[in-house]
C-alpha cells in the first residue's frame, strides 16, 4: 500500500539525520538514533499531529508543498526527494491503463552498435531495470542477455541470481545495494506495475541480500560515476559511466561506459573487443 510505503520512508530518513547537523542539541537522551518527530515537524513547519499522520500511514498523500518542506528538513537528495514526491502524490482517481510494451527507439539502437567501433560498452536499461538492448561489448563485458529468455533480461536478476556477477564485480555489494536502490526509486513511481511487484517478491524470497538492503529503503539514480569488473578473459578493468534519457523518456536510461585513455583498462577494453572481433571472423571462416 502506497501510505505504508510513504510511512515507512519518512521513518527511515528521520532516523539517519542527526540533531547535531541540523544544530539541535544532540546531547539528549533518545530512544531511538535521528530526529524525533516533533523537530522533523517544527522544521518542516507542520503539525506534529499531522506528520504522525501521514508517518503512521494514516494520510494518504500531502501536498507538494508539504513533502518539498519535509524533503528540505531531512536533506535529501535529488533522487530521495523524487521519491518521497512520487509516494506522498495523491493516487489517481481512475487506475493507470496497462503499460505498453517497452521499445527502444532505432536511433538509440544504432546509436548502441555505433558506440562498438570505438570500444564503449553501451546499453539501455527500462522499468524495473529490464535489459532493453546491448551493443556486442558490453554482451560480452557483462554477460549476453540476448541469448537469456526474455524473463530473464533484467539486471537485477542478474546481480542477484546468476553466479558469474559476484565474480564479475570488483565490489559485488556495492553494485547489488545501488541496484535494489534503483528498484525502490521505479517502486515509488510504479505502485501498481504488477510485473515489478512479482520481480520485489521472487528477489525478497530468493535473497537475504535484497530483503536487507529492501528494508533499508535507500533510493538512488545513477548519472555519473566509476565501476570495477574482474573479467574471466581480460583481468581487472574500471570504466567510467554515464547515464542518458535517450529521447528525453525517464523510463529508458542509456549506459555508455569509457575507459581512461592511455590506462590498463583501455588495453584491456580493446583487448576484449579485439578478442571478440577474432572469434567471430573464426567463426565464420569457410570449412575447407
Amino acid at each position: 500500500m502506497k501510505s505504508s510505503e510513504l510511512a515507512e520512508f519518512l521513518r527511515t530518513c528521520r532516523s539517519r539525520v542527526s540533531p547535531g547537523e541540523l544544530g539541535l542539541d544532540g546531547s539528549a537522551r533518545r530512544r531511538v538514533p535521528g530526529l524525533r518527530r516533533e523537530e522533523l515537524a517544527q522544521l518542516a513547519g507542520v503539525s506534529v499531529d499531522y506528520y504522525t499522520r501521514l508517518e503512521q500511514g494514516r494520510s494518504r498523500s500531502a501536498s507538494a508543498e508539504v513533502l518539498d518542506a519535509l524533503a528540505a528538513a531531512l536533506r535529501l537528495n535529488d533522487a530521495e526527494r523524487q521519491h518521497l514526491m512520487d509516494l506522498g502524490r495523491p493516487e489517481p482517481a481512475v487506475r493507470k491503463r496497462r503499460a505498453r510494451p517497452q521499445r527502444v527507439d532505432p536511433a538509440t539502437l544504432r546509436l548502441v552498435e555505433m558506440l562498438d567501433e570505438v570500444h564503449s560498452p553501451a546499453f539501455v536499461l527500462g522499468r524495473r531495470l529490464d535489459v532493453l538492448a546491448h551493443n556486442r561489448l558490453a554482451g560480452l563485458l557483462i554477460t549476453e542477455f540476448r541469448a537469456l529468455p526474455a524473463a530473464d533480461r533484467n539486471q537485477a536478476r542478474f546481480v542477484f541470481f546468476d553466479p558469474h556477477a559476484r565474480e564479475l564485480y570488483q565490489d559485488w555489494e556495492a553494485v547489488a545495494a545501488d541496484t535494489v536502490a534503483m528498484l525502490r526509486l521505479d517502486a515509488g513511481r510504479y505502485p501498481d506495475d504488477p510485473q515489478l511487484s512479482a520481480l520485489i517478491g521472487e528477489l525478497s524470497i530468493h535473497s537475504e541480500h535484497f530483503r536487507k538492503w529492501w528494508s533499508d529503503h535507500k533510493v538512488h539514480r545513477r548519472t555519473t560515476g566509476a565501476k570495477g569488473y574482474h573479467h574471466p578473459l581480460v583481468g581487472d578493468l574500471t570504466v567510467q559511466y554515464q547515464a542518458l534519457h535517450p529521447a528525453g523518456d525517464p523510463d529508458q536510461i542509456l549506459f555508455v561506459y569509457t575507459t581512461e585513455p592511455g590506462s590498463a583498462s583501455e588495453t584491456s577494453m580493446r583487448l576484449l573487443a579485439n578478442w571478440h572481433t577474432t572469434e567471430r571472423e573464426d567463426r565464420e571462416l569457410p570449412v575447407r
